[in-house]
């Protein structure tokens, strides 16, 4: 009996010598995982800055059910903030700021535990090299789970290890899912609308919708204006070889307006037209597969492609409507050139009241406003 007092004081004895050292123990750490992604940079760098995708590929979050996650009204950029609550742990994290599709820098609360969090995104061979790094100080509770589990670098890394590891396999299966449907000659109808206009390259296109339209919604909503659809872009132009395209951004209105002078957001009218119309289901990045579909489409059936304007693009379902990019739906229609027909022949009561037949050629409404 008394051996056991013996044993027992012991382990009494041993368990606090153990408690001290650890609390004593420095708690900063910094640990740092990278991976690279078989997706674009653009990809991978807006699925990332999305918190609404966190609890797809976050290991913590997706290996235990019980976590709730709750977001704050944006969930992008600057500012946009992430919360999850579960019976082992729980946290927060807010984006203090971005750089293009580069970098993302972030606070991070977890289990009263804080961290600064930096992400970058590096164009490489098979993709995108991600890095993913904390640097912070740990309270008790992790320095326990650091002790036992070999070092704070060695805790940290398996749960970044596993969720880069999900971030790929996810964006992997999104990013490479997309079908293209060539659906025919369709009447598209009058749309009006306000647009932003200018020449960019056309490997910028996405950046630059992704700043002009939510700036013509926000004077759509200033200005008590009704929107009537989804935004759509239309090319002017389009040149492959120099990478520049004419475009207009455009968000559709109910009700043609027209705006002050000076005002760099300008309205238009699209009048109906026949085109050809291409569906592409997947990720954007997929839309030159569909032109050249659609190109050879046309030579096949011996369509020809109006001269008015290049195509115009309608997003129809996007990040807003679907997170899931496999998902996302963007209509293409390409205006076709009618087939020549003989002008209407009008008869005429002549001054000798025979009946002499007069041409008389109907002008066309194809004026484009851009």
């Amino acid at each position: 009996m008394r051996i056991i007092k013996y044993l027992f004081l012991l382990f009494l004895l041993s368990l606090v010598a153990l408690t001290i050292y650890i609390a004593t123990q420095k708690g900063n750490f910094t640990v740092e995982s990278s991976k690279v992604i078989n997706s674009p940079k653009a990809s991978v760098f807006n699925y990332v800055n999305d918190y609404k995708n966190w609890p797809k590929f976050s290991s913590w979050i997706s290996e235990d059910p019980s976590i709730k996650p709750s977001f704050s009204p944006t969930t992008i950029g600057r500012g946009s903030t992430f919360t999850w609550e579960g019976s082992n742990n729980t946290g927060n994290i807010e984006t203090l700021y971005t750089k293009g599709n580069d970098s993302i820098v972030q606070k991070m609360e977890f289990d009263e535990t804080s961290s600064d969090v930096y992400w970058s995104f590096k164009d490489t061979v098979g993709g995108t090299k991600v890095t993913w790094k904390s640097v912070g100080k740990m309270d008790f509770m992790l320095k326990v789970s650091s002790f036992f589990n070999l070092g704070t670098k060695n805790t940290l890394s398996k749960v970044y290890n596993k969720s880069l590891a999900n971030l790929d396999k996810t964006l992997d299966f999104e990013n490479s899912a997309f079908s293209i449907k060539i659906n025919g000659i369709v009447k598209k109808l009058e749309t009006y609308y306000l647009r932003q206009s200018f020449t960019s390259k056309i490997s910028d296109i996405t950046k630059n919708a992704n700043a002009v339209f939510p700036k013509i919604i926000a004077f759509c909503r200033q200005n008590n204006i009704d929107q009537n659809g989804k935004p759509f872009i239309i090319y002017k132009t389009y040149d492959t070889i120099k990478d520049l395209a004419k475009v207009s951004f455009c968000i559709p209105i109910k009700e043609q307006i027209f705006t002050s002078d000076g005002s760099d957001i300008l309205s238009g009218k699209l009048v109906a037209f026949e085109a050809l119309k291409t569906s592409l289901t997947g990720n954007y990045t997929y839309k030159n597969k569909a032109l050249a579909e659609t190109a050879t489409y046309t030579t096949a059936k011996q369509i020809q492609i109006g001269s008015t304007f290049s195509h115009l693009e309608i997003f129809t379902k996007g990040k807003n409507e679907n997170l899931s990019p496999s998902k996302w739906l963007t209509e293409i229609y390409f205006p076709i050139t009618p087939k020549n027909t003989a002008p209407p022949v009008v008869y005429k009561k002549a001054v000798n009241d025979s009946l002499a037949p007069q041409h008389k050629t109907k002008k066309q409404d194809s004026e484009f406003d851009f």
